[in-house]
């Protein structure tokens, strides 16, 4: 096939923070690229909510900049769009498409008490989910208790997925793999669950139409098409949620593979092409038509880095990257002088699932620096991916040889040496920065006949730029320092609920008075 001839098409990133489009070839290369920001609402202590109208908004903005930067002959060359996005966020809709309320957000953590109140294993087996503050399922719950109006009356209740589907083609429809994320499928079954959408206090004529991963839906909205310079004919393909998409777009989809995203969290997982769960991961549909990812989530990441910069370190860099923090860091002997960190700023879901954790440092003295506390912050976060990924290979009885890595953590070369040491694995750079976006132009190429299948695709258009080695001196340190840290959580973990309950009491005071 010569270059010239060769399909194009566009994939979708529709994020928490923006929307980006790019325009990818059958060998992976990124042609142009748009990007459109989305606003993040906060209205109360633990909500996060957005506008769903700026789902549509950003993306039709994106794509008209990706598309706007290429020649006609390029344009008349592209013959599909796949989405993948934000997971488990959620909008209320009437039937018009207009929002009723503020779409919730995966990172709003208000339905603390509903997840105490149902989360169960019976509900963990039926879904694939532990108990956790990201699946919607717990939020629409609240919102049958506390705006029972706006749920019941909603016309629907849709992902990103179907929200943009509806818009494009004019059809309330998701991916398998993109509602899977709200937590109301029978996910063996792969279809929507009576007992899960009971619970969640929905209805099924309020769900969308489900479709298969690499699935062609429709064709685009003529008039759409024709806004954005397209030719006739542009088909919609079935995605799937940006951290299953993580794992496609860095083809670790061998059993002896996994992918790491080190972004705002670190999200790790390995591919299944058979129904597994266990406390050690969450399981969701995968990208791959009959396939399952195996994800474990620690909800501090590259966040929890940026924190530390912003308010403890350099005020004149304002949480930049600190190239002279990194250097005093990376002389630290592993272990950070005996100060260990739980990084549970943002409480925990691999592997404890606890919805009221709190984060924790251990063992301060006076001879640490803002560097030891540094470098313990990586350690910590890095500590946890070994016992977790660990805990994987327990359940599974698998032997994982290699981390393929992505998300912007992924690029400091101390941090990535320290997850190197620390897990005992090599640490693999994808060398495409939009890796979700990249798993949803393999996605379409297969739809559209360009590849096989869609294994096919992610081998072919996945690309490595470097390899970080670890060192065995210092992976059996850590798993000195590892043993210590995994029994800080069971030991603090009572106090937790006591906080909770402190911090509601404090509030419900001041509300008062």
């Amino acid at each position: 096939m010569s270059q010239t001839s060769e399909p194009l098409v566009i994939a979708i990133d529709s994020s928490t923070s923006a929307t980006k489009a790019v325009v990818v070839n059958t060998s992976g290369q990124v042609l142009s690229t748009g990007k459109a920001e989305i606003e993040l609402l906060t209205p109360a202590m633990d909500q996060y909510e957005q506008d769903p109208a700026e789902w549509w908004e950003s993306t039709n903005a994106a794509v008209a900049e990706a598309v706007g930067s290429l020649s006609s002959e390029d344009r008349g060359r592209i013959e599909a769009l796949c989405i993948t996005h934000q997971r488990e966020s959620f909008a209320l809709v009437d039937e018009s498409g207009h929002a009723l309320r503020p779409a919730i957000l995966w990172l709003d953590s208000r339905a603390g008490e509903e997840i105490t109140e149902f989360g169960s294993a019976h509900i963990h087996e039926l879904s694939g989910k532990p108990a956790d503050t990201t699946p919607a399922i717990y939020k629409m719950t609240w919102l049958s208790r506390h705006e029972p109006e706006a749920l019941a009356g909603a016309d629907k209740v849709v992902d990103v997925h179907a929200y943009l589907a509806k818009k494009l083609v004019g059809r309330w429809v998701s991916a398998m793999g993109s509602a899977d994320t709200l937590n109301l499928l029978d996910i063996a079954g792969r279809d929507y669950s009576p007992e899960l959408m009971g619970i969640a206090g929905v209805r099924l004529d309020q769900m969308a139409e489900l479709a298969e991963p690499a699935s062609i839906i429709d064709p685009i909205n003529p008039k759409i098409l024709k806004e954005w310079g397209l030719p006739s004919g542009v088909v919609l393909v079935a995605g799937v949620g940006d951290g299953q998409a993580a794992g496609l777009g860095t083809a670790a989809i061998d059993e002896d593979l996994a992918y790491v995203n080190v972004g705002t969290s670190i999200v790790s997982g390995v591919h299944s092409f058979e129904y597994q769960y266990s406390p050690a991961y969450r399981t969701l549909l995968g990208g791959i038509p009959g396939s399952y990812v195996l994800e474990i989530v620690q909800n501090s990441g590259s966040v929890l880095g940026n924190w530390f910069r912003k308010e403890l370190g350099n005020p004149l860099l304002d949480g930049a990257l600190d190239p002279e923090l990194d250097e005093a860091a990376a002389k630290i002997e592993p272990g950070s002088a005996g100060l260990l960190t739980v990084p549970y700023w943002n409480a925990v879901q691999s592997p404890h699932w606890d919805p009221f954790a709190k984060g924790m440092m251990v063992g301060f003295g006076s001879a640490h620096t803002r560097a030891h506390v540094y470098r313990s912050i990586l350690e910590g976060m890095a500590l946890e991916l070994r016992e977790n990924l660990e805990r994987v290979q327990e359940s599974t009885g698998r032997e994982l040889r290699e981390l393929r890595c992505t998300g912007g953590g992924s690029r400091s070369t101390l941090w990535r040496q320290i997850i190197a040491d620390a897990t005992g694995l090599p640490m693999v750079v994808s060398g495409v920065d939009e890796v979700s976006a990249q798993a949803a132009a393999m996605m379409a190429m297969a739809a559209i006949g360009a590849y096989p299948d869609v294994q096919s695709a992610s081998e072919a258009m996945a690309s490595f730029i470097e390899r970080t080695e670890p060192n065995m001196e210092a992976y059996d340190v850590y798993g000195q320092w590892a043993d210590i840290q995994k029994d800080i959580y069971p030991a603090l973990a009572p106090l937790f609920g006591r906080i909770y309950a402190q911090s509601n009491r404090q509030k419900e005071q001041k509300e008062e008075s």
